[in-house]
């Protein structure tokens, strides 16, 4: 099945306002009428400001993260509501640096997960295996387990707001990146976890993004694979000349 391409690009804790501001004015301007879907995940800082430059444009603006809970006395915290109200439609969570450095549980990012999406916002729910689990043969289990606790209580009707990005732990920022046939069977086998979980239509109709240092040079012999859907893109996010053509191949 053809599923559009969606690319998206998280900035993590990178950039000043200025250079936010000037590199989401330089996608917006070169993404014009380009036909794959678009994301950037801003810091928190700065998505206000690059808001204003995206407005309207075809990018979607995405948080890095977002409280599980709503407004109220949570300090430090940032709710979907707040995320929303400033022109944010989108929230990446549950990515390998929240679970292996800050330490959040997968009963936290599930309840984030349903946070956002009883909000009305996306999610971009990354899940992956460490380095250690992969030569241990638990790769497959490892996303299993982190699938069902993350999309605990989501419906099929929600899952249309749900994309899946497998970033293997070991790939990320690293240069290594799993081989297309690797990486194919790991997406591959997610959608047939997910067709589990709910039913071959929701399996057929997820976007799979692959989020292990996806760059121009092998971006496109990676989402030849037919269960490739996109990408979460890390380093090559951060200068257009990198970003752009990644977003042009079809």
């Amino acid at each position: 099945m053809a599923r559009t391409h969606y690319i998206a690009g998280n900035w993590k804790m990178n950039t000043s306002k200025a250079e936010a501001v000037a590199l989401a004015k330089d996608l917006v301007a070169q993404l014009k009428g380009k036909k794959n879907k678009f994301m950037i995940g801003v810091p928190f800082v700065y998505l206000d400001a690059v808001a204003q430059v995206v407005k309207g444009s075809n990018i979607i603006l995405a948080a890095q993260d977002c409280a599980a809970t709503g407004n109220g006395a949570h300090t430090g915290e940032v709710s979907c509501e707040m995320l929303k109200d400033i022109g944010c439609t989108c929230v990446i969570l549950g990515h390998s640096e929240r679970r292996h450095e800050i330490g959040e549980s997968d009963e936290l990012i599930n309840k984030k997960v349903r946070r956002a999406l009883a909000q009305g916002m996306e999610v971009d729910l990354c899940i992956g295996e460490l380095l250690a689990e992969r030569e241990a043969g638990e790769a497959e289990n490892v996303c299993a387990f982190q699938l069902s606790a993350g999309l605990a209580g989501v419906t099929a009707e929600q899952m249309k707001n749900v994309t899946i990005a497998y970033e293997p732990v070991w790939a990320i920022g690293t240069g290594k990146t799993a081989t297309p046939a690797d990486a194919e069977a790991i997406h591959k086998f997610i959608r047939g976890y997910i067709a589990k979980l709910y039913n071959q239509k929701v399996a057929d109709e997820v976007i799979i993004q692959y989020g292990g240092s996806m760059k121009a040079s092998n971006a496109k012999e990676l989402l030849a694979q037919p269960d490739i859907d996109g990408g979460l893109i890390g380093g090559a996010a951060l200068k257009a000349e990198t970003f752009v053509p990644i977003c042009e191949i079809e």
